[in-house]
């Protein structure tokens, strides 16, 4: 689901706000390792008593840290099913698919698997819009299927994490059908209903994400039903506790058949104004930048009361991980700026583990805005939070479109070393384009509804390009995108015999995160930028400490490690560096430590390493 970032007008706090001016002077940031890897736990302090009849949150206690490893360690693979692999040939990826693939999977070094919406659903957003929440829409399979792809899944030591779409349903699920039916249904109140305005026409002036008005007249009733996506996708009323014990029964239905957590869907937009108040112009929107922009949604989205359902949800959901000493996940698809994305993390951690960081998705590739970028996302970590990176999703332009291939490499060395939990986008391992889709192609409501605009999504979701032969190994049918021109060479067959290719690069990075444990678990220190140069050190107790420089420049750069900056790095004895993974793909020398020459969008991870005599 599209969840705009907010308006360019929010006020955001100025990096020397966020870090205080020492901090930028010194220009370094320091995260520690994660707890567990620390054998030691960090317990916030409990809310006053006061607040417990409120606060969902008040005396919270966080599951032992050593239940969170799988994921803190691991890295997320995003599947998007109806494009990663078809096993009955009609054109669209299945369940059975997934599990076909299983092994392809497992050899990359994923340790857990998002997938996208499978639920039955009219498709009107292809599985956002959900119609039962405790089914499989036959176009991917049956409930059998998800279950073999589980157990199968979970026997390689790969969990499955659930899309989740909390905010609305399809207009065709019964509790809709039901509220819909008269004033006076028991679930009426389980949607946002409401009045006309005083002169007639919609309640508010809120907008839809996908264009038009977010209210839908129901001529029979005379009243509005709110949609902040299409009117075929209601919103549910999250402030009825009727609703609240419906989803988490949900939930708990797919964690008793396996669901190792969930990425609870376009969270901000869960709850609205219980004012229904207007929201204010944003007054940098142009022309030509989407209907939603005109407005600044702050009586829509990222309500407080939001935080309250992410607490019930993390309460249900650690119920499963005391039963068993293993977390269950909640990923929250959170985009905002860092200060506020921490507030979601929930008051004393009762919150999303891992609300998503889109701070580098779609940001410019340059030294300036990526230091800034990850500056800024560890200043605002909440104390013992752990930090996620995304670089590409469904929602946004695949990576390599959007950097080029060059600095797509660069990019996945810095996603995967950055201390965090990783997120790979399916496809972005080969290096996967948009592919252009004509418009008698054309499938995604946001490009039928608002076209010419660029906001179509359909690009960056086509096909799975397994083999360069017909239907790239995806399907034996038409797919129900087409299939990008680059075929031949970008698929998982071709690059997977090439040491030099992308996938190759990210299977030694994978690799590499298994073999030093310092890039999974450990702690991590922001060195000043040095021009288009973004680097950073990596330590765990008892390993190499880790350097990796990242050339964010289409020309040759020099890094330069300071007087101080060498001090942490060589430590008392004289060191010099040791390359162990780059983007160049072949071997380098040992590197000395005050001067290191980077190629163009060159990026590599070096280990310390004690002087050869």
């Amino acid at each position: 689901m599209r969840t705009p970032a907010l308006p360019r007008t929010a006020r955001r706090r100025t990096l020397a706000g966020v870090l205080g001016a020492g901090a930028l002077a010194a220009g370094t940031l320091v995260l520690p390792p994660s707890a567990d890897a620390q054998r030691t736990a960090t317990r916030p302090p409990p809310r006053a008593a006061s607040t417990a009849a409120r606060d969902p949150s008040a005396g919270y206690r966080p599951l032992a840290d050593s239940t969170d490893r799988w994921w803190k360690e691991g890295v997320v693979y995003q599947v998007y099913p109806r494009s990663f692999q078809d096993s009955d040939g009609d054109g669209i990826g299945d369940l059975r698919g997934i599990t076909q693939r299983l092994g392809y999977l497992d050899s990359l070094g994923v340790r857990a698997i998002w997938i996208s919406p499978f639920f039955p659903s009219p498709m009107k957003d292809f599985g956002y819009d959900v119609a039962d929440y405790t089914g499989v829409d036959p176009s991917f399979g049956t409930m059998a299927d998800f279950e073999e792809l589980s157990r199968a899944a979970h026997a390689r030591g790969i969990r499955i994490l659930l899309d989740f779409v909390a905010n609305h349903t399809s207009d065709r699920h019964p509790w809709f059908e039901a509220s819909r039916a008269s004033r006076t249904d028991p679930k009426r109140d389980w949607y946002v209903w409401r009045d006309p305005a005083p002169g007639g026409g919609p309640p508010t002036n809120w907008l839809s994400v996908f264009g038009g008005s977010g209210w839908t007249l129901d001529s029979a009733s005379g009243q509005y039903y709110f949609h902040q996506f299409l009117r075929e996708q209601p919103d549910l009323n999250w402030r009825n506790p009727q609703v609240r014990r419906a989803m988490y029964d949900a939930m708990r239905f797919w964690l008793d058949r396996g669901a190792d957590g969930f990425r609870l869907d376009a969270y901000p937009h869960l709850v609205e104004d219980a004012r229904f108040r207007d929201n204010p112009p944003d007054t940098t929107w142009r022309p030509g930048q989407g209907d939603y922009g005109r407005l600044r949604p702050v009586y829509s989205t990222n309500q407080p009361e939001a935080l309250d359902v992410l607490c019930e949800m993390r309460r249900v959901s650690d119920a499963y991980a005391a039963k068993d000493g293993a977390a269950r996940l909640l990923i929250a698809e959170i985009y905002a700026p860092p200060a506020q994305l921490a507030t979601y993390y929930g008051r004393n951690g009762c919150g999303a583990q891992s609300p998503s960081n889109f701070g580098l998705l779609g940001a410019p590739w340059n030294g300036e805005t990526v230091h800034a970028r990850i500056a800024e996302y560890i200043a605002a970590l909440p104390a013992g939070r752990w930090p996620n990176w995304v670089l590409g999703n469904h929602d946004k332009s695949r990576l390599a479109t959007r950097l080029g291939l060059p600095a797509a490499r660069a990019a996945a060395v810095l996603l995967l070393t950055l201390q965090g939990t990783p997120t790979i986008y399916y496809g972005d391992e080969l290096g996967m384009r948009d592919v252009p889709i004509p418009p008698d192609r054309v499938q995604d409501p946001s490009e039928k509804n608002q076209p010419g605009l660029g906001l179509g999504r359909d690009p960056e979701r086509t096909p799975m390009q397994w083999t360069g032969g017909a239907g790239a190994g995806f399907t034996t049918g038409t797919p129900w995108l087409p299939i990008a021109a680059d075929v031949g060479r970008v698929n998982v067959e071709a690059q997977g015999a090439d040491t030099t290719s992308m996938l190759a690069l990210y299977r030694r990075l994978l690799a590499l995160r298994q073999t030093e444990p310092g890039l999974a678990a450990g702690g991590m220190r922001l060195l000043p930028r040095q021009g288009p140069v973004v680097a950073w050190t990596r330590e765990l107790q008892g390993r190499p400490r880790l350097l990796v420089l990242v050339n964010t420049a289409p020309s040759a750069s020099v890094f330069v490690l300071r007087r101080g900056d060498a001090q942490r790095i060589e430590g008392p004895d004289r060191k010099q560096l040791l390359p162990i993974a780059g983007t160049h793909g072949r071997p380098r020398a040992l590197l000395p430590v005050h001067a290191i020459t980077l190629e163009a969008n060159e990026a590599v991870v070096l280990r310390v390493q004690p002087l050869v005599r």
